[in-house]
């Protein structure tokens, strides 16, 4: 069985904000015989006991919404309890966590800390552009409470790090959003388009054009390229290093097919994808069908082969090893007609045209960085082995190897 993770969304669309962009809050039309959406204890034990009994080297479990705080501390404690229940000796069992931030506090932030969950948290900038879009039910901003959210976070030891959505609020302003993320100190950043559209297909008020997407990563690359390469963990930048160290794609953006990972709603039902959580693509429930009949789907199969079946235009572009035909859900018809191109084509030829070079000079350095650990090690009489996360960095930076040379890695 090839390995794949799990995206959860325990409380399906339900959330406390009412973002004006947010994709996915329409989902609540999936299951209208109730308001309140919230996944049961038979569920979670069928989803965490199936998963964990699967031949994997790695079990990855994504906490998603919605918005997966409203669980409450007691679920998360459940999660893990039940984990530790299922997961065989020796089992590495990883959990990721992406919230809007302002329901934590500080009993559940010291449990995620303690089960080392790995949190992302949703900020678009200072607080008059993140307030632009993400507002509570009652129309109040929510940037002073994400904010408070991530102190809490800090008090706990937590790993987090910041995903920001680049819309109509921020996609003028990328260094000034670099900045102030930087000034803060999160360090670990990552961008997200903001590529919605109406039924009739045309863009949102609040999405961005190829042509602005462009400008924005480029923007962002200038600021970062100029000292901070090896200080700021910017997502899709250390993905590029990776794809030209390594010859690996660390994101779903960059590969050839979209068979990554099931999404696994409230009440059991799984799909492909978290930008296909639809209908005609529920590929069955955890509670009557098993992982093997899921991925082994036609219906799996098909939508994964989806992303190679590109425009003829990307079979001839000189960017396709980075961006193969970018996702689909940034496609006109949102991946039924796979062969028209990316709305933000454009944007992503502006990007790599204007970085590639840069990012390759940044790859030989790490090449060299490697090759000297290793004839370093061979000198000492020791193999060259593999460098746990929160070792010092084999290059030689004094940092520990997972703010250096691992985030390539």
């Amino acid at each position: 069985m090839k390995p794949f993770s799990l995206l959860v969304k325990p409380a399906s669309a339900d959330c406390n904000l009412r973002c004006a962009y947010c994709f996915y809050l329409e989902k609540r039309r999936l299951y209208p015989d109730t308001v309140r959406h919230r996944m049961t204890d038979p569920v979670l034990e069928t989803m965490i006991r199936t998963y964990l009994a699967t031949d994997q080297p790695q079990y990855a479990f994504g906490w998603q919404g919605g918005e997966p705080t409203l669980m409450g501390l007691d679920f998360f404690r459940r999660v893990t309890d039940l984990q530790q229940r299922h997961g065989r000796a020796g089992a590495i069992v990883s959990n990721g966590l992406q919230t809007n931030g302002t329901l934590l506090t500080d009993d559940l932030a010291a449990h995620l800390g303690r089960f080392k969950f790995l949190v992302g948290v949703s900020l678009d900038g200072p607080a008059p552009v993140h307030n632009r879009y993400r507002i509570t039910v009652d129309g109040r901003g929510s940037h002073a409470d994400v904010m408070r959210g991530i102190g809490r976070l800090r008090r706990q030891g937590v790993e987090f790090n910041i995903l920001t959505l680049v819309s109509r609020a921020n996609v003028d302003r990328p260094r000034e959003i670099y900045r102030y993320l930087c000034e803060q100190g999160f360090l670990f950043q990552q961008y997200i388009e903001c590529v919605e559209s109406d039924e009739a297909g045309e863009p949102m008020p609040y999405a961005v054009s190829g042509e602005e997407w462009g400008a924005f990563l480029c923007g962002i690359y200038d600021e970062w390229i100029r000292s901070d390469t090896r200080r700021v963990s910017i997502r899709l930048f250390d993905s590029i290093v990776q794809k030209m160290v390594e010859d690996t794609d660390n994101v779903c953006q960059m590969g050839r097919d979209c068979r990554q990972y099931l999404v696994v709603e409230h009440n059991g039902d799984v799909y492909p994808c978290d930008f296909f959580v639809e209908p005609a693509l529920k590929l069955g429930n955890v509670r009557t069908g098993s992982w093997a009949e899921f991925l082994g789907s036609p219906l799996y199969r098909d939508f994964g082969l989806r992303k190679a079946a590109w425009n003829s235009e990307c079979a001839v572009c000189e960017y396709l090893r980075f961006c193969a035909g970018d996702c689909p859900k940034n496609r006109p018809t949102r991946g039924r007609e796979p062969g028209r191109l990316s709305r933000l084509c454009a944007g992503w030829k502006m990007f790599y045209r204007h970085t590639l070079e840069g990012f390759e000079r940044l790859a030989e350095e790490i090449r060299r960085e490697r090759a000297g650990a290793a004839r370093a090690a061979a000198l000492r009489g020791k193999p060259a082995t593999r460098v746990g996360r929160n070792d010092p960095c084999p290059c030689g930076s004094g940092k520990k190897y997972k703010k250096c040379c691992g985030r390539f890695a």
